[in-house]
């Protein structure tokens, strides 16, 4: 007698990854402006995992909070969900923008992302070099090989509007400081953010609603594979680049099962099945409203979105205190 194994059922567990995505943001919620990034995290770590743990599916998590002996919850690895149902990859930054919330600064997130086992490239905590632009294009219109200034010109071309009219979002660190004089020679406009580039990169698939155009510079490696799995769901593409500042870092590279140290992915190589994705905002910012407090309830809102049917939905959730 052969049992075969469970379905991965998106559109059942969309729902359910809401609901992580809403613990985690109202968990952190009381923290927004207290100045205490380690105590936000940590609230939005602990409501997450709760709620993994409700789903009925068999989770491993490959893009976690660091590793084992660096978190001791949602590390890489761990395994959450009830332990029945399909066998499942997890992406997640129970608090994206820890900065952004202690300080009561834009764009702070709780972002998760789900689809079958072996479904997302298992990336190391090292830097990527990552470039994205929206839907609409044709493939490789912008390539990783391009200077910054020559993907401009070329979006601009494709776009068929002047240099001028180009939006670039860059993370504001010294890192990028060359790369930000090359950009504003051709006549760009920058928007520079302080933290959460997983913000950073979806803001690209709706350019009419954030202004941006395209975005580049580098930034931590997972949070490139979380950015990848909600470009799958929203249209757009992306490319990403390891790059390491030591041995270390490459051994880290190798023990993740990486061999081919200078590759780049493409959105469809860090994420290869189809998958689902939450968000929700926990401070203001220009892709969802943060957590709002009223005197009996709190109310947040999440996209969730499926790369298979290409749905993206926006709830409300209103709970009282």
């Amino acid at each position: 007698m052969s049992h075969t194994a469970p379905e991965f059922h998106d559109r059942m567990l969309s729902l359910g990854l809401a609901r992580v995505s809403e613990a985690a943001a109202l968990a952190s919620a009381r923290l927004i402006g207290r100045g205490d990034e380690k105590a936000a995290d940590q609230a939005a770590v602990n409501a997450m995992r709760d709620q993994l743990n409700k789903l009925e599916i068999r989770g491993t998590v490959v893009i976690g909070e660091g590793e084992r002996d660096e978190a001791p919850m949602l590390y890489i690895g761990e395994e959450v969900g009830t332990g029945d149902g399909p066998a499942v990859d997890i992406a997640l930054d129970p608090l994206e923008g820890t900065t952004l919330t202690a300080k009561d600064m834009p764009n702070a997130l709780t972002v998760i992302a789900m689809g079958p086992r072996g479904s997302m490239l298992h990336a190391p905590d090292v830097y990527m070099d990552k470039l994205a632009i929206g839907p609409g294009y044709k493939p490789g219109v912008v390539t990783m090989a391009m200077s910054p200034a020559e993907r401009v010109s070329a979006l601009a071309a494709a776009r068929g509007c002047s240099t001028e009219d180009i939006t670039v979002c860059v993370l504001e660190r010294p890192r990028h400081d060359e790369m930000i004089a090359e950009l504003r020679s051709t006549g760009a406009a920058i928007r520079l953010i302080t933290d959460g580039d997983v913000a950073g990169v979806m803001h690209c698939a709706d350019p009419h609603v954030t202004g941006i155009d395209m975005y580049m510079g580098s930034g931590g490696a997972p949070e490139g594979v979380l950015a990848a799995a909600a470009l799958k769901c929203m249209g757009g593409q992306m490319w990403g680049r390891l790059t390491f500042r030591n041995d270390d870092e490459r051994a880290r590279a190798k023990k993740a099962g990486i061999t081919n140290l200078d590759r780049v992915y493409t959105r469809d190589d860090m994420v290869t099945g189809d998958v689902i994705f939450a968000a929700t905002g926990v401070t203001d910012g220009s892709l969802l409203p943060g957590i709002k407090r009223e005197v009996t309830h709190l109310t947040a809102e999440t996209i969730l979105m499926r790369s298979k049917t290409g749905s993206v939905r926006r709830m409300q959730y209103r709970n009282p205190v």
